[in-house]
């Protein structure tokens, strides 16, 4: 803590052993605690791991892979990892993000088997600007090129520059494995869902449609080829979102049918008295995620330890 705060009068919160949802946890939130152990039972006879997820996207040949999900739930770790799956078992992979925070490159490493990328939305703007005016420059005015120019600072120049660097790593997907580790924001939906409008507008502003764009949304489109991962928590916030994601998903028309519970408690098998009735209030949200997924889930345990670089591994096992 900087010098300058650490005069400033402060106060310390214990966790808690419960969800702050409702009247009754809020209340208690700033007075008690309680260790209250949920009566809830787990309905999943078996639980499957994140492997097992990785044997369908094999054994089905999915070649485009999103994990999607709320910030924060470790899409990134889980799409390194499934990368890492398929690559074991001799697939080409290329591993991509559209999260400007760029995390990818802090958990798994190129190999031989795995690419990686990052779609930067400034790059692929200016990439895309320099482009659209060296055509323009080749047939028009002054007069016309001055026009481009003031249409291509519209705000949906960058979306379609975006567009364009997307529809070009799912074109890898023509002879390797895309596994793309998307942004919290919803960025990658919008993209999804926009396909058709953004085709209208290249054509509009360029005059054609690149190959890749027009093979783009039959891929996606396709539930055999394209395959999105949900990445969910064992609570509340981060469960009610996913639901609003997949809703999302089914109204763009691409297939969503594994979900993945991180970082679960519960899976730990903890004995320590405030952990385990924390856990056990997982339970609710794991027999949500089952009954909604129809068993198609999956449930890792919390680590102690950052998960990255060779500790992947653990993850396949």
């Amino acid at each position: 803590m900087p010098q300058d705060l650490q005069g400033i009068t402060s106060y310390m919160i214990p966790l808690r052993a419960y969800n702050i949802t409702g009247i009754e946890n809020v209340r208690a939130f700033l007075n008690t605690d309680h260790y209250t152990v949920s009566n809830e039972k787990l309905n999943a006879q078996t639980i499957l791991h994140l492997k097992d997820v990785i044997e369908d996207l094999y054994n089905t040949n999915k070649k485009v892979i999103f994990t999607m999900g709320k910030g924060g739930v470790g899409k990134t770790t889980i799409a390194a990892a499934i990368a890492l799956g398929l690559s074991k078992k001799g697939k080409k992979v290329h591993l991509t993000t559209t999260d400007p925070a760029e995390h990818l490159k802090f958990v798994i490493a190129e190999n031989s088997g795995i690419t990686m990328s990052h779609i930067d939305e400034e790059a692929e703007l200016e990439k895309y600007k320099d482009e659209v005016l060296s055509k323009a420059r080749e047939t028009m005015s002054d007069e016309d090129i001055a026009y481009v120019e003031e249409d291509l600072r519209s705000p949906c120049t960058q979306e379609i520059a975006v567009f364009r660097a997307f529809a070009d790593v799912v074109e890898k997907a023509e002879d390797e494995i895309v596994v793309i580790d998307t942004a919290p924001t919803g960025h990658t939906l919008l993209l999804l869902e926009s396909t058709q409008s953004y085709n209208q507008e290249i054509k509009r502003s360029q005059g054609d449609v690149p190959e890749s764009a027009k093979k783009l949304l039959p891929r996606l489109h396709n539930a055999d080829e394209t395959e999105v991962i949900i990445v969910t928590l064992a609570e509340a916030t981060p469960v009610y979102e996913a639901l609003r994601l997949e809703e999302d998903l089914k109204r763009a028309k691409i297939s969503a049918k594994w979900w993945v519970i991180n970082s679960s408690l519960y899976h730990t098998g903890t004995t320590n008295k405030i952990l385990s009735a924390k856990a056990s209030n997982e339970i609710e949200w794991i027999n949500k995620v089952d009954t909604h997924a129809n068993g198609n889930f999956a449930v890792i345990a919390l680590s102690p330890e950052e998960i990255k670089g060779d500790k992947l591994n653990e993850l396949l096992t």
